[in-house]
Parts: structure tokens; sequence; C-alpha cells
């Protein structure tokens, strides 16, 4: 993979300039964008899967492994979002969650279950398959929700505040366990916080959302 490529990405609203990124995001590599809430972390994401409400004007292009993508509706874009909250379905199970991720080309019920069994062992969670949702901690949906996002194989990660609703012990060891899925897939990521010590774990370049240095690099 090359990378993930905001080309003079630019989104106004009411002749405001919300958004102004123009960079490389190379693969493995987790690049935040860091400010305070109303700041325009969100919009530059919405902007990335293609998302943006009709009030905002968008110029620019999203490319991904050297494509394009700008033009593609959000589900052909191939990039994968992990959310504040972890959104799991509440009315299927653990394995059912991560199988509803799994794409088209694994078929066959023995080579899906391989997979959600494969992921549950990367997860530290061998044999949660069949557990409710609503059992598992708050550490355990964190990492479900990850496999569920990877699993659907995104060439890029974009990161909504994943750590936000953590407690901070769990939040380090949660963090670290992302940051180590990205890099071991070679993804390129984007982390969007408000805070400056997830900035820092991510280890790389640090901007707000108009592409200005936002924080101390490690």
């Amino acid at each position: 993979m090359t990378g993930l490529v905001l080309d003079s990405l630019c989104v106004t609203k009411d002749g405001a300039t919300l958004v102004a990124l123009d960079l490389a995001v190379a693969p493995g590599e987790v690049l935040s964008i860091m400010g305070p809430s109303g700041s325009g972390k969100s919009t530059a994401l919405a902007a990335i899967l293609g998302v943006l409400g009709p009030e905002f004007r968008l110029t620019g292009r999203v490319l991904l492994d050297g494509e394009d993508v700008t033009p593609l509706p959000t589900r052909a874009r191939r990039i994968g979002l992990l959310f504040q909250d972890d959104v799991l379905f509440p009315h299927l199970s653990v394995g059912s969650n991560l199988a509803f991720a799994l794409p088209a080309r694994i078929h066959g019920q023995a080579a899906r279950r391989q997979a959600v069994e494969t992921a549950l062992d990367q997860a530290g969670l061998h044999g949660y398959a069949d557990r409710d949702p609503a059992t598992l901690s708050g550490g355990q949906r964190a990492r479900i929700a990850l496999m569920r996002a990877l699993l659907a194989e995104p060439h890029a990660l974009l990161l909504d505040e994943p750590f936000s609703r953590l407690d901070a012990d769990l939040r380090t060891r949660i963090r670290a366990f992302v940051l180590d899925q990205i890099r071991a897939r070679g993804l390129p990521a984007i982390l969007v916080t408000h805070d400056s010590d997830d900035a820092r774990a991510a280890g790389g370049r640090i901007l707000d959302p108009l592409g200005r240095e936002a924080g101390p690099p490690l």
C-alpha cells in the first residue's frame, strides 16, 4: 500500500475555513489531529470518509493507494472508522458482530468462523464468540470494535476519540493495543483527539485541522 494522501483538502462553511490539510500518511504511520471541541477535527474525518453535509464546501482530493477516492461513495473507499463509542450491535453475539464486517470474498461457514476466531485470538478474547456484548467490559468492547473495523480489510483507518471513555489505566493499555495493531498491519491512520497524551503516544506528527503543528513531537 502506498498510504493515504490528502491533496489540498479544504472544507469551508459560510466562508470560514474549517479544514486545510495537504499531507501524506505513510503505511503504519499514525497522524494525530488535535484540538478542542468544535475546532474541525471531526469535520476533517467526515471529509475523508465522504460524509460531509450539504452546508459544507469541499475542495481537494483524497487518494488511497494512489487512487483518487474522492468521487466514490463511503462504502467503496476502503477506509475504516473507529468511533468514540464502540457501537457494537446489541442484538448480535460477539462473533456475529465480527462476522458482520467480513468481506464477501470470505464465504463459507467454516472460513468465516475461522476468521472470527483468529480475530478473537488476536484480541486476547479466545472463546468469546457466543458472548452477549452487554456482558463485556469496556476494554473488551474496545478490542472487539477494533477487530471488527480491521476485519473489513480497510486500507486506511480513522480513529475518532476512541479512548476518551476509558479510565486512565485501561486507556493506556487499549491505546497500546490499537496502535500495535495499526503498525503491525501497515495501515495509514489518522487519530482525532483533544488529549495530548493520546497524540504523543501515537508517535507521529501532531497537527490541528488547518495543518499547523499542534503539539511537540516525541
